[in-house]
This record gives C-alpha cells, sequence and structure tokens, in this order.
C-alpha cells in the first residue's frame, strides 16, 4: 500500500464536474468569436473569422490593447522590484514586526476591489493622477506587489541561509551577496510573481473604471463598453486571445515552479 490519500469515486466527480463548470463557459466563447452573425451568437450557416479580422483591422482595439502591454510590464515592473524587496527584507530580518508587514502587504488582496477604488480615486484626485498612465501604472503596480511577496516569501522559505552566511565569510558585500547568491536562487519566484502581477494589470477592469477616462483606455474598459453599447461579436475574439495568452503565460509559470521543485 503506497501512502498518501487516493480520492474514491465521488471526490473524483465532483472535482470533474467543478472543472467542467469552469471550464465551459470559457469553451464557448471560442465558436462565439467564429460565428457568421452580426451580433453575439453561435455560428448559424458556417464559421467565420472576420471579427479576428475586425480586430486587428480596428485602431480602437489594437490600441486599447497596446495601451493594456505597457501599463502591464510597467507596473509588473513596479510590482517586481517592490514586492522583491519587501520579501528579501522580511526575510532578512525575520522578527515578528516583519509578519505583520507581510499582512499589509496583502491588503490589496484582502480589500474589495471596489473599496480600494474609490481610496485611490479620491487620493489621486488631489495628485492630479487621474486618467494619466502615471496613474493607472501606480495603482496597477501597487496591487501586483501582494502576487511578488507570496512568490519570493516561498521561494526564500526554501533558501538555505548558510548559503549568504559563507559567501559573507568569503568577503562578499551585501549587494554582491544579494546580486550573485540569494536572486540567483530565488529568481523562478521573482518570475512567477511578475507573471501574476503582469495577468493582474492586464485584466484588472474596477480601477481603470474609477481612476481613467478618455485617455487611458486598457482593453478590459474597452471589452466593458462594448457590452454596455452593441454587442459586436469581436469582443469574443478579443477574449479568445486573452485566454490563449493567459494559459500560456500559465504554462510558463508552471515550467518555471517545475524547474524550482525538480
Amino acid at each position: 500500500m503506497t501512502g498518501g490519500y487516493r480520492a474514491g469515486p465521488l471526490a473524483r466527480g465532483i472535482a470533474w464536474a467543478t472543472v467542467i463548470y469552469l471550464v465551459l463557459p470559457i469553451t464557448i466563447v471560442v465558436p462565439v468569436s467564429m460565428t457568421d452573425r452580426r451580433y453575439l451568437s453561435l455560428p448559424y450557416e458556417t464559421l467565420s473569422l472576420r471579427h479576428y479580422a475586425n480586430l486587428l483591422g480596428s485602431e480602437a482595439w489594437l490600441g486599447a490593447i497596446w495601451q493594456s502591454l505597457w501599463i502591464a510590464i510597467a507596473s509588473t515592473a513596479i510590482a517586481v522590484v517592490a514586492g522583491t524587496l519587501c520579501a528579501i527584507g522580511c526575510w532578512r530580518l525575520a522578527r515578528r514586526s516583519t509578519e505583520w508587514v507581510r499582512a499589509l502587504m496583502l491588503l490589496p488582496l484582502i480589500i474589495p476591489s471596489i473599496v480600494y477604488a474609490v481610496g485611490l480615486y479620491r487620493w489621486f484626485g488631489t495628485l492630479d493622477l487621474l486618467d494619466r498612465f502615471l496613474g493607472v501604472t501606480l495603482a496597477h503596480g501597487v496591487t501586483g506587489i501582494p502576487y511578488v511577496v507570496i512568490t519570493v516569501s516561498t521561494a526564500l522559505a526554501a533558501f538555505d541561509p548558510r548559503l549568504e552566511q559563507a559567501a559573507r565569510g568569503m568577503g562578499a558585500s551585501l549587494g554582491q551577496t544579494l546580486r550573485w547568491v540569494i536572486l540567483p536562487r530565488i529568481a523562478p519566484g521573482i518570475a512567477s510573481g511578475a507573471i501574476f502581477a503582469f495577468i493582474h494589470s492586464w485584466d484588472e477592469l474596477v480601477l481603470v473604471l474609477f481612476i481613467a477616462s478618455r485617455n487611458v483606455f486598457t482593453l478590459p474598459r474597452k471589452i466593458w463598453d462594448g457590452i454596455n453599447e452593441n454587442l459586436d461579436p469581436t469582443m469574443a475574439a478579443v477574449a479568445v486571445l486573452l485566454i490563449v495568452f493567459t494559459v500560456l503565460l500559465l504554462l510558463l509559470d508552471g515550467a518555471l515552479r517545475a524547474r524550482r521543485d525538480p
């Protein structure tokens, strides 16, 4: 008898039913994106790729994609730098107060997005950051920090502190130890946090609805306005591309985790 718990037929059935329930609405988007109609529906007579062509030829959609991409890249950089430094600092100090710091870093995940968005709206209004790329980038960067803190802290938990002690004993400075010993060992954790921070910024809508208007028009905002104004099947084509892109990022994260935990 091998160790570990083996799920019974009922548990496996519930698990598969849950998976199907979560995945089925996503799979429906694929045929809808290839509909031959001018509104959201399943294909009637034949499959059509004209809505993908509309997406690739639309300046409005492409502009929203580029805005989301640049904001996601910039906010991910902010989240990675701040989150990694915070996680390393808490790990090196290893005091009870550092647990409170980690808890504070997780607040953007704990507090409802609508509450955080209202607070940012009032605060950014006084700083003249409403409807600006900098404002949206900072908002997404701050809300992306928890993902980096979690993944980097997990990587540091498996880091052998004797490696740092050996490097310092051989005369390495703090900066050299960080650059050549600590960061290479936790690089998969940093990359994993960066992926989740990027996905968070790429898909985020609530904050953008509050702090952006005309000048900043991200892809989720474009989809939201399309749902309210007209049910163009191009939105389904965009949704399929978003799903594919997100799945690729998650596969990359899985590969990084496999490399970190052989």
